[in-house]
């Protein structure tokens, strides 16, 4: 089974859970920006949250069918339609062939996720199906391009309750290798600050911004290179921050305020523009007791599909459906 695409967005590229084991060669995870909507789609599907899936930067696309198949939509709320006629998002459908589906802008947040039943089966890459676009590991997908997918079975019509992370709010993070050099002062005027999301953001890290001084760490400019990963925030020469995403440079020399944890990560990455975030420190012990809570709640995700109730005014063939069916009596 495979998907055709018609039109896409700029920056729409396959995505799983990323490939892990080559920092010492240079070389980032990649992989989705929000891991959260990975598990949503496949909860919605129930397939694994390995299998790889397309991931929309704040655009759709136009895509028809060339055999029956299954798909679900995560992450941030886009228009989604059929033939013309709205479809729920974080829930799942069937597209049948000939269909054409259509994905718009995103409403809230940043990055939407299209779930093909049996994932999308390009080829592996060190691992992983994941775009890495600043390695030059393949390439952004384009109009005309065939997304093929791998064996599925099972059932479309699936909803998930939406988690509310689009539009900003409370990240926590820990302190990092380079906190120190930052005086308490500037610590505790960094978790005072309410920061907005700028508009300088790609898969390599999102730029924030504020009213007031920026951040500066004691001695930065002799601060040797060292190893850094998704979710640090670096301060870069303005003092501006920035919160390192999948694609981020696996060693750099800017000063490192602290480490978003993995947890908050889905909730950062689906900041907009112009959105508000704060930070607050927590200790070792709590971030890794949010983390385990996280895992244990993607686990749970698979128990909390409901089945989603269609809307009559959204079935166009409502009346080849038998609704009532057996004989009646007006006396009764």
């Amino acid at each position: 089974m495979s998907l055709r695409v018609h039109a896409i967005g700029p920056a729409c590229t396959v995505q799983d859970l990323g490939r892990s084991g080559y920092l010492d060669r240079g070389l980032s995870r990649s992989g989705a920006a929000d891991v959260l909507a990975l598990y949503e789609g496949a909860a919605l599907l129930g397939q694994s949250p390995d299998l790889a899936q397309l991931e929309m930067a704040g655009l759709g696309g136009t895509f028809e069918a060339t055999q029956s198949l299954r798909f679900a939509l995560t992450g941030a709320p886009m228009q989604g339609t059929i033939d013309g006629a709205t479809i729920a998002w974080n829930a799942s459908h069937s597209l049948e062939p000939g269909q054409t589906l259509v994905i718009g802008a995103a409403r809230h947040g940043n990055y939407g996720y299209l779930h093909l039943g049996g994932g999308i089966d390009t080829t592996p890459f060190l691992g992983s199906r994941s775009t890495h676009l600043t390695a030059n590991i393949g390439a952004a997908i384009q109009a005309g391009d065939i997304l093929p997918t791998g064996p599925d079975k099972g059932e479309a019509g699936k909803k998930l309750r939406p988690d509310n992370r689009f539009s900003g709010g409370l990240l926590r993070i820990v302190s990092s290798f380079q906190t120190e050099l930052f005086d308490q002062s500037t610590l505790d005027r960094f978790s005072a600050t309410t920061f907005q999301r700028g508009a300088r953001a790609n898969r390599m890290g999102m730029q924030l911004e504020s009213d007031g001084a920026g951040f500066a760490a004691k001695g930065q400019l002799n601060i040797l290179s060292e190893v850094i990963t998704p979710g640090d925030i670096q301060m870069t020469g303005t003092g501006n921050p920035f919160i390192l995403l999948p694609e981020c440079q696996t060693t750099g020399g800017y000063p490192r305020i602290a480490t978003v944890l993995p947890c908050d990560m889905p909730r950062a990455v689906q900041t907009p523009a112009g959105a508000g975030v704060q930070f607050e420190f927590v200790s070792l012990d709590q971030a890794l007791a949010a983390d385990a809570a996280f895992r244990s709640e993607l686990m749970r995700l698979p128990r909390r599909v409901e089945d989603l109730v269609r809307d009559p005014h959204d079935i166009p063939d409502l009346l080849s459906y038998q609704l009532i069916s057996g004989m009646i009596s007006a006396t009764e």
